[in-house]
Order: structure tokens, then sequence, then C-alpha cells
């Protein structure tokens, strides 16, 4: 009987890297067997979690964004925003981003990790 794709027989095959192709899946090129292609030249096959972390960047991410480093006073604004909401809405994005100098996306992750950061804090409290 053939294993239907996402069932537990199947991942675990294609964990092992002998899955079958999933119906309407076409084979990538440069592959005799048809098998995905395997880690990218530039990331050396003893480093596994750098290996694995190359496969899930998706093709146009570069390698690497340095960490931002919020100036204290950066810091304080958003803080002061997150205490008044702290889901940020599209145009209070864009007024902080604006005038704390960094982009739509910083400010979102920001919040995204302070929310993150207050649900450990109240539940440490608990």
């Amino acid at each position: 009987m053939e294993k239907g794709p996402f069932s537990v027989e199947w991942l675990a095959q294609s964990s092992r890297g002998g899955a079958r192709e999933m119906p309407g899946e076409c084979r990538p090129e440069g592959s005799p067997d048809g098998s995905p292609l395997q880690t990218p030249p530039s990331v050396p096959a003893e480093w596994p979690r750098e290996r694995e972390a190359a496969e899930r960047r998706s093709p146009g991410h570069e390698a690497g964004r340095s960490r931002t480093k919020f100036s204290a006073e950066q810091v304080q604004e958003l803080e002061r925003s997150f205490r008044e909401q702290r889901y940020i809405g599209a145009g209070e994005k864009r007024r902080l981003a604006a005038v704390l100098n960094l982009s739509q996306s910083q400010i979102k992750t920001w919040f995204q990790n302070r929310r993150m950061k207050f649900k450990r804090q109240t539940q440490d409290a608990r």
C-alpha cells in the first residue's frame, strides 16, 4: 500500500532522504535520482547546524544581518509606546520609524520581541 504524503511513514522516510515525490512535484534538475539538492557548497558538511540554517534560508536572504543595537533614546521611546499599546498599528509604526531613524521592519520586530519578553515576565511572576 502506498503511503500518502505527510503520513508518519512518508515523513520518516523523507527525513532519511528516501521520500517519494509528491503528486505533481517536479524533480530538480541536475540531480540524477531526483533527490533534493544537498548542502550549499559554501557551508562545510561538518557543521550541521550551519548547514541546516543555510538550507532553510530563502534564496534572496543575505547571510547574517548584524544585530541592531538600539540607543537608549530609541529604547525609551519604544518602551513608552509599548506601555501605551502592546500591538503597534501601521500609523504608529511609520511615525516611530521616522522619529527613531529605524525601518518599519525593525519596529515590528522590536514589538514582537518585547511581547515575548512581557509574556515570559508575566509567566515567571506566577
